[in-house]
């Protein structure tokens, strides 16, 4: 039996398992419009979910739509972002994002991952949260979380770069598991597997399978 086949059978086990765990893992991301989901994404980098998801609202308050955003002075946007941190980088792609939107997109967000990824700050990542939360389409979602628990049950073997990662797992992962199943490692991350203290491992569904890259 080849080693991919082996990784496929354990990430078929693993889909299984956390699905009867976190029936309902979603994204932890508020939004209810898919241009709001790209702002909180952006803004998420090196932030807790829960702090974007107080943050936002005060901005949603002042520009309740992509057009009003794009008018926004950067300095206004990055007032408001500032307790998320690198605020000036984030105010800017922000801004230029809702402007390219408004402009090349009549204020909508394109459901095409190579578009997607011409939108200033939008990263792989962020373009598959998009496809898969917003449009249902095929995803893998990369983020620390993912990475981490990927490589400690066995998924991936020592890789760290989330290209990478992704790659590896699009031939591991059937296309219409792959944004639930990221969805669930970040719940699992969170709450078991974590990276902070020692992993809780006599708690995890997934024990009796794990290679315990730890």
């Amino acid at each position: 039996m080849s080693v991919r086949m082996k990784k496929k059978e354990l990430a078929l086990e693993a889909i299984e398992r956390l699905k009867k765990e976190y029936p309902d893992a979603a994204c932890s991301l508020d939004y209810d419009e898919a241009w709001k989901l790209l702002v909180s994404v952006r803004l998420a980098a090196q932030c807790t979910d829960a702090r974007v998801n107080v943050v936002v609202e005060k901005l949603y308050e002042q520009y309740p739509d992509v057009a009003a955003l794009a008018a926004a002075p950067v300095e206004e946007i990055e007032k408001i972002v500032h307790p998320c941190g690198l605020g000036n980088s984030k105010a800017r792609d922000i801004s230029a994002c809702m402007k390219m939107l408004k402009e090349e997109y009549d204020g909508k967000v394109p459901d095409d991952f190579d578009a997607l990824l011409k939108l200033p700050g939008v990263g792989r990542k962020s373009a598959n949260l998009i496809m898969g939360d917003v449009f249902g389409k095929p995803a893998i979602v990369t983020d620390t979380h993912c990475i981490r628990l990927c490589n400690r049950i066995g998924l991936v073997d020592g890789i760290k770069e989330p290209k990478k990662v992704e790659m590896a797992l699009w031939k591991i992962i059937p296309p219409e598991e792959g944004s639930d199943f990221c969805h669930r490692l970040v719940w699992h991350g969170r709450e078991v597997c974590t990276a902070r203290t020692r992993p809780y491992c006599d708690k995890c569904c997934l024990q009796d399978i794990c290679a315990k890259n730890i």
